[in-house]
């Protein structure tokens, strides 16, 4: 009967050290998994948070440029503009410049024809004629009445009334004179005449049309302009009125002229606010000579402020309004947004300029999200951090 030989059947040994390998090698596996899977765990959680970061915007502080200006609504006036109305009655006789006629000052512009007016004045001259008549007759009497009283055949009272009348007479001869001349200079506004150099903006009336004397009788027959320089108002909010001073420059656009400005200058204001508006009315003055802006119409001015001492401008959009206060976040260091009070020492519309609160080196976020907390992780969305404003308001 043949038996077990030792070459036949493995060792107890040999099969205990084969288990301990099978075991080892399973554990390594077992632990490389664990080990994988893990890190992917680590991977995934990292890029969820970084997902959940709200990605953002950031912005230097501007601190560049002389000046900031400020854009507003205004309207053109003539520097010099006349309503002439007639200072007589009558009918037009002829007018000589229309619409738009460039005339000189005393230039005739229109004759009246005034039938009334040369008939009193042939009264008055008739009147004047008889006071100088009778006063030549006081004067004869009254010298005859004094050599009466030297031969003692009258009384110095008598003497005394002839010479109250020869008074009597050259006052009613003075005072016919008057109205002789007074009727002379009205007959002189028949001729209507420009009051200085400039054009006619308007003219209402025709010949032939009947005139009355007065401003509340209609409207003005012509009406002069001098617009070889315009006025230009405007009102200015009360937060700038400080900074609106005699001198101060402006840029100019009109509607009519697009692609195009013009400069101006302040050359005074109010220096009142207006109760209804909330606003100071400046006046400028801008040179017009090529004729290239027409009075009444609207502009657009551009008026360049003062440039407050050590503020720094950003958006509007990076303020956040709450209940501690005005506020804009920055982004620190280490990727955390944090909030930080501010002051305006000036809200230009669109841009604002800050006194306090943040440093040319801060990273502000132009527009921050709902919500956004002190120490909340953010994303930068872009690596180089974009410049402020460099000019304000603009």
């Amino acid at each position: 009967m043949p038996s077990d030989s030792p070459q036949s059947a493995p060792s107890r040994h040999t099969l205990r050290i084969g288990g301990i390998v099978a075991l080892v090698i399973a554990g390594a596996v077992v632990v490389t998994g664990i080990a994988t899977r893990a890190s992917s765990n680590q991977q995934i959680d990292q890029w969820t948070k970084e997902q959940a970061a709200p990605s953002v915007n950031v912005i230097v502080p501007s601190t560049s440029g002389e000046v900031s200006s400020i854009n507003l609504p205004a309207r053109f006036e003539a520097y010099s503009r006349a309503p002439i109305y007639a200072r007589v009655n009558g009918y037009l006789k002829s007018w000589n410049a229309d619409i738009g006629t460039r005339v000189k000052a005393g230039q005739v512009l229109a004759e009246i024809e005034t039938p009334d007016l040369d008939q009193k004045l042939l009264q008055a001259r008739a009147d004047l004629t008889t006071a100088k008549a009778n006063e030549a007759l006081a004067a004869t009497t009254a010298v005859r009445w004094q050599g009466l009283l030297e031969s003692g055949a009258v009384s110095p009272q008598e003497v005394d009334e002839k010479n109250g009348d020869l008074e009597a007479k050259r006052a009613m001869t003075k005072a016919a004179q008057a109205n002789v001349d007074r009727l002379l200079a009205t007959r002189g506004f028949a001729r209507i005449v420009a009051p200085f150099e400039g054009a006619v903006t308007a003219r209402n009336t025709d010949t032939g049309a009947l005139i009355t004397e007065g401003s509340n009788n209609g409207p003005a027959l012509f009406e002069i302009s001098d617009t070889r320089r315009l006025r230009l108002y405007v009102n200015v909010p009360q937060n700038y009125a400080s900074s609106i001073k005699p001198g101060t420059t402006a840029s100019i656009t009109a509607p009519e002229n697009p692609g195009k400005s013009y400069a101006a200058t302040v050359e005074s204001s109010s220096r009142s606010v207006d109760a209804a508006s909330g606003a100071m009315l400046v006046q400028l003055i801008v040179d017009n000579k090529g004729a290239a802006l027409m009075p009444g119409g609207f502009a657009n001015v551009s008026l360049n402020l003062p440039k407050t001492v050590a503020s720094f401008g950003i958006p509007s959009s990076a303020l956040i309004f709450g209940q501690a206060g005005l506020r804009v976040a920055t982004v620190e260091a280490d990727g955390k947004a944090k909030l930080k009070l501010v002051t305006i020492a000036r809200d230009l519309g669109k841009t604002v300029e800050l006194s306090s609160g943040i440093t040319v080196s801060d990273r502000v976020i132009e527009n921050p999200p709902d919500g956004i907390a002190d120490g909340q992780v953010v994303h930068v969305a872009e690596a180089g951090r974009k410049e402020g404003p460099a000019t304000l308001g603009k």
